[in-house]
């Protein structure tokens, strides 16, 4: 098992005021770091990719879509505009040997039409998705598809829905990220979720209920590493915890509330919290 954290914890985009962060988690014992790819190029992913070789710290990617990038877009010019955002994502992340790109990126985030996902928007994030796993490929990076709640997007809510997609999909380099504070929303079975998209499973957020340092709150957490380690997940656990450094997520994760002391005891105490529960099921 691979350990890791979310950097949106602390950042949106990457600068060198990151540095002290990066050598923090990396002496607190990470084995690697997810970093944001919003509006980054892949120079500035060869810069840190360089500066995260030097200190020994492996990494992964997250990034999004929004509105007027929509890959289900019934405009098939903001279809094309998703496509290439996400396929310069993945040259990114070529560029600082992430590991794999995750995300929601199927579908926009905090995008609503007041009813559910239409048939022609299920096929239309199926072929955006299809060109992508094409170029995902070629750039020899894994993809993961994250599931989110019903409060911050519409297509993919549950294991069932994101294992469809995928299958939909039909790329083998084009699987499920399973995070357990969505799955705490909706699921009515941790265990049957987390079994359902087994086969698909490539990436794990680890994620308490209200998104503070994991192991302190409701999430069903002897249930959720049980299973993952009847199913035999071997993978990446990435704390993805949120707080108040980022204005520009508050509207999609609603956090505007400070629910811990300090980002670094949060770090520290879910990364023990992780490496805890695994230890117990070796």
């Amino acid at each position: 098992m691979k350990f890791g954290i979310n950097l949106l914890l602390w950042t949106g985009s990457m600068d060198d005021t990151m540095l002290p962060v990066l050598e923090m988690l990396k002496a607190a014992g990470f084995d690697g770091v997810e970093l944001p790819v919003f509006t980054m190029t892949p120079e500035e992913g060869a810069y840190w990719g360089k500066r995260l070789d030097e200190l020994g710290l492996a990494r992964t990617a997250v990034t999004l879509r929004l509105e007027e990038d929509s890959p289900i877009s019934a405009d098939p010019a903001i279809r094309a505009k998703g496509i290439a955002a996400t396929k310069l994502a993945l040259d990114c992340c070529q560029a600082m040997g992430a590991q794999a790109l995750v995300g929601p990126f199927y579908a926009p985030l905090g995008y609503f039409t007041g009813t559910g996902p239409t048939p022609e928007e299920w096929n239309w994030g199926v072929e955006s998705m299809q060109a992508v796993a094409e170029h995902a490929a070629k750039t020899e990076i894994p993809l993961a598809l994250e599931f989110l709640n019903r409060f911050e997007i519409y297509l993919l809510n549950t294991a069932a829905d994101a294992t469809r997609f995928v299958d939909s999909v039909g790329h083998p380099g084009c699987g499920v990220l399973y995070d357990t504070f969505h799955a705490n929303i909706e699921e009515k079975s941790i265990a049957g979720a987390i079994r359902h998209c087994s086969s698909q499973l490539r990436h794990i957020h680890i994620a308490e209920n209200d998104r503070s340092t994991p192991g302190q709150g409701s999430v069903a957490w002897t249930e959720t590493f049980d299973t993952l380690s009847q199913v035999g997940y071997d993978g990446w656990l990435v704390i993805e915890a949120f707080g108040m450094a980022l204005p520009e997520l508050v509207a999609a994760t609603k956090i505007w509330r400070r629910m811990y002391d300090t980002e670094e005891a949060l770090a520290k105490d879910g990364l023990a919290f992780m490496q805890q529960e695994v230890a117990k099921r070796v």
